[in-house]
């Protein structure tokens, strides 16, 4: 009897401690991989959330009354909304329009008077004058087009004493600004991006990842013989695996490993300037599995009021933030239902859609937002223009979707702040859990408290002097008298 009634308490605590380990190893409010949105709290917990993007469609070469897509790599919208497609393995561009109807394919161009193609190319953008760019990879070369299609430059085997003799030019993304410099992020190059000038002449690089050393593989290499040191890996900055470009001429990239600073953003001196103001710096998931690893960022895309999506290619997640580096949600994922993916490669912003392209599948997921996006983004963008009162309106809309977003509180107390509404402002900073900006306002509340009693307290601390010193010369006076008559 003790026998059995020992194995079934053998059998309960085994079941526990199994159970304690699924929970640490699957800390995800998805552990199953399914699209359920969720959100990261200001301790790091990975909470419910309302979606803020819902799948609607695939778009396929076939929807498109077109061959297959082949292995596309990137794409690009304009500002009417115009998708282009970079169909690297049919070494071509799909262009579409808004409604996502074909326009035209361009699979080759005239390059003094003869027929050029492209050769497994990575890397498209798009300028606002309609031009496009393409890193035409397995060329060695970057192709410019005009907006019919025709050829305008090519920049190809840049020559430079920044450069190794044995340098071999390999693009793979490109973005140019409104100076029409080029920027260039190559295979193989650990210094930054490549720039070039208007006219393509390689000049400089910009916004080289710093070394990412581990303190206990330099303390081992300190002690190792020379041949051991041979044989370890060097200590090389990351490379960057994508770059976009604000309407500013401001460069975000993203570097695939967790570095860091995983996302940046970059002036023209290469200085990164991205703010970090939010609960946790910019990286992606903030839990995973040791088997998984953590998020590796492959794309950026920038919106309006300095919003941000970057793509994690391994879990298939994006994840958006404002400028300030405050986290905004988070949808998408691995496996085969809608609004799932296979391998994630690039997403581009479409008014209020986003785009998710997938190399292996050689489609592109629609995604709408939802009410719950649409008033958070609106409440982002009332803020970053300057508008407190509808901002705090519609920050406080988004609390009622979603208790769980703490940010919602610190934007309603920023739009107070600005109003110069402190005490209000620090109850909210209090609740969003935001010290900054909880002693910001409770500093200026204090100030605004001494302000509109300084006359009434300086005036009750003269009257208290004068009763203190009134009472002193009387009890001196009573002191003398009494000291007379005694005499």
């Amino acid at each position: 009897m003790r026998r059995s009634t020992w194995k079934k308490r053998k059998s309960i605590i085994m079941g526990m401690i199994c159970l304690l380990l699924f929970v640490q190893e699957a800390p995800y409010v998805s552990a199953d991989g399914k699209t359920d949105a969720y959100h990261y709290s200001f301790w790091g917990d990975a909470v419910p959330s309302p979606a803020a993007y819902e799948a609607t469609t695939i778009i396929t070469g076939k929807k498109l009354n077109t061959t297959p897509m082949k292995e596309p790599s990137d794409m690009h919208v304009t500002a009417n909304q115009h998708v282009f497609v970079l169909d690297s393995g049919n070494g071509r561009i799909i262009e579409m329009d808004r409604n996502f109807k074909l326009v035209r394919t361009i699979d080759s161009f005239k390059q003094e008077g003869k027929e050029d193609h492209f050769k497994n190319p990575q890397g498209l953008y798009v300028t606002e004058k309609g031009h496009l760019l393409v890193a035409d990879s397995d060329n060695h070369r970057v192709v410019h087009l005009d907006e019919q299609g025709k050829l305008v430059k090519i920049v190809s085997e840049p020559k430079s004493d920044l450069l190794k003799a044995d340098f071999q030019f390999k693009p793979i993304r490109i973005v140019m600004d409104k100076g029409e410099r080029i920027y260039v992020m190559a295979e193989g190059v650990f210094d930054g991006f490549m720039e070039f000038s208007a006219d393509g002449t390689f000049s400089s690089f910009i916004g080289a990842n710093r070394v990412q050393v581990d303190p206990v593989e330099y303390l081992w290499k300190r002690f190792a013989t020379r041949e051991q040191r041979s044989q370890m890996v060097m200590f090389t900055p990351t490379e960057f695996t994508n770059l976009d470009m604000d309407e500013e001429g401001f460069i975000y990239a993203t570097s695939g490993d967790r570095g860091k600073d995983p996302v940046k953003k970059l002036n023209a001196q290469g200085t990164d300037i991205l703010r970090r103001e939010g609960y946790q710096t910019p990286q992606g998931d903030l839990l995973y599995t040791q088997e998984a690893g953590p998020s590796r960022l492959i794309d950026v895309d920038v919106g309006d009021s300095d919003m941000y999506s970057v793509l994690d290619s391994s879990k298939g997640r994006i994840f958006t933030y404002n400028g300030d580096g405050y986290l905004l949600h988070i949808y998408g994922g691995i496996g085969n239902r809608l609004g799932q993916f296979n391998t994630p490669v690039a997403l581009e912003r479409a008014g209020d859609r986003m785009l998710v392209l997938d190399k292996a599948l050689g489609e592109i997921t629609v995604f709408q937002t939802t009410e719950y996006g649409r008033t958070l983004h609106e409440a982002v963008r009332s803020y970053y223009n300057g508008d407190e009162d509808q901002s705090s309106v519609l920050f406080a809309q988004a609390a009622e979707m979603n208790a769980n977003l703490e940010y919602a509180y610190a934007g309603i107390g920023k739009a107070l702040l600005r109003q110069k509404e402190y005490a209000e402002s620090a109850k909210y900073f209090k609740r969003s859990m935001e010290p900054k900006g909880y002693s910001k306002a409770f500093l200026l509340y204090r100030k605004e408290l001494m302000r509109e009693h300084f006359s009434w307290m300086m005036s009750g601390i003269f009257l208290a002097v004068a009763a203190i010193v009134t009472v002193i010369i009387v009890r001196r006076q009573k002191r003398r008298t009494t000291n007379a008559g005694i005499k």
